[in-house]
């Protein structure tokens, strides 16, 4: 990925199974919390990491089909970030993702991502 501090939003890769699903953790720093649209980008972080098919390829956030927030982060806590592949179209991927915090689900996001150049 070519982000970095402070638009990198994933502290770790827990599970990749590359072009198929990954898991990620993210904590929530105490000094300015978390807005909840930076779970979507955290998703679509993650699920760059999944589809990249090469070191240092690009990507973009195509459109965001579906959002859903449950709530909000806790100052503290961490999250755990989901992002899973459901359908490809070429360079195009839809991808299903969700943020827990603990047994709480924050998030439920359908959002389609492209990989390559525009």
């Amino acid at each position: 990925m070519p982000h970095r501090y402070p638009f990198l939003l994933l502290d770790r890769i827990v599970e990749l199974e590359q072009g198929v699903r990954g898991v990620a953790r993210r904590g929530v720093g105490a000094t300015c919390g978390f807005p909840q649209i930076l779970m979507i980008e955290c998703v679509a972080q993650l699920a760059g990491i999944v589809v990249a098919q090469a070191e240092g390829e690009g990507g973009f956030m195509a459109s965001i089909d579906h959002a859903e927030f449950f709530g909000s982060p806790d100052v503290g806590g961490v999250l755990i970030v989901s992002a899973m592949v459901i359908k490809a179209f070429g360079r195009l991927f839809m991808i299903e993702g969700t943020v827990f915090s603990g047994a709480d689900q924050l998030l439920a996001v359908q959002l389609t991502l492209g990989v390559g150049n525009l």
